[in-house]
């Protein structure tokens, strides 16, 4: 680190984790973006954007972590500073690229700023998917198949910014994330009729990044609560792509796959 760190916090258990570990660090929340630091934070308008890259300056800080997650917020041009209406066409033309087109603009802009852009991997490697983790029973010749064809899915896929988790039974995908997250796919597909489940196979779901995607703002994520959506989907296990998928409260999550006895594990892609 070359200066004090600021957290830009939103929504879910990652910007705490990341808290307790950089206690020191500067807290931004934004008007209308929940976050659970919201009571320990500096709260900014994502209109006034300028006077948030002011205050920023004035405590010091060199570096600045994005982290939980931050939905699309709904924003006023009548209440847009200078430093907004600078930047707003510029990230009006992002949104249409995609989720990486947008959030490379949102780091090139805090860089211009003069502030560096850390990734978790910077701050927290420890709660990173290592290639050693195997947890539960083994995948069986079919639910490799499925793990290979899921994954050839997300890779065909990640050219045009869709997909960072895959389900597939049988050879059949049952369902890709989109915008909506993974619990929304694994709740799909918990409601797939048994037929579309080619000779009764469970089936799979493999969680990666795409192609190119900046890790230091778009790190995939997942905790105790995927696993359950997992084995209440009725999937034999999960794949995340090793060295690149983050898993928040490391301890629950092992023991909810093995308390649904489905298997958890990270392989290179």
């Amino acid at each position: 680190m070359t200066g004090r760190l600021a957290i830009i916090a939103c929504a879910g258990d990652l910007p705490v984790l990341l808290h307790e570990h950089v206690p020191d660090a500067m807290v931004v929340t934004f008007a209308g973006i929940e976050s659970a630091l919201g009571p320990v934070s500096q709260r900014h308008s994502l209109e006034k954007i300028g006077t948030l890259f002011a205050a920023m300056t004035a405590e010091g800080v060199r570096e600045v972590i994005f982290a939980g997650a931050l939905t699309r917020p709904a924003l006023n041009p009548a209440e847009f500073d200078q430093a907004m209406i600078a930047i707003a066409p510029r990230l009006m033309a992002a949104m249409s690229l995609g989720d990486d087109g947008l959030l490379r603009t949102v780091i090139d802009v805090f860089e211009e700023q003069g502030f560096i852009v850390r990734g978790v991997l910077d701050v927290r490697p420890d709660l990173v998917a290592s290639a050693e983790l195997a947890i539960g029973p083994d995948p069986t010749p079919s639910e490799e198949k499925d793990i290979a064809r899921a994954t050839e899915i997300l890779k065909q896929l990640a050219p045009i910014d869709v997909g960072q988790g895959c389900a597939v039974a049988g050879g059949q995908c049952l369902g890709i994330e989109t915008v909506q997250g993974t619990d929304a796919v694994l709740g799909f597909v918990a409601q797939t009729p048994a037929q579309y489940r080619q000779g009764g196979l469970r089936g799979v779901y493999v969680k990666a990044t795409k192609t190119g995607q900046d890790l230091r703002m778009d790190m995939p994520v997942i905790g105790p609560d995927t696993i359950n959506a997992v084995a209440k989907a009725g999937l034999a296990g999960m794949v995340v792509e090793a060295g690149r998928v983050l898993i928040i409260d490391r301890e629950a999550t092992v023991a909810a796959a093995q308390s649904a006895e489905i298997f958890l594990c990270a392989r290179a892609f």
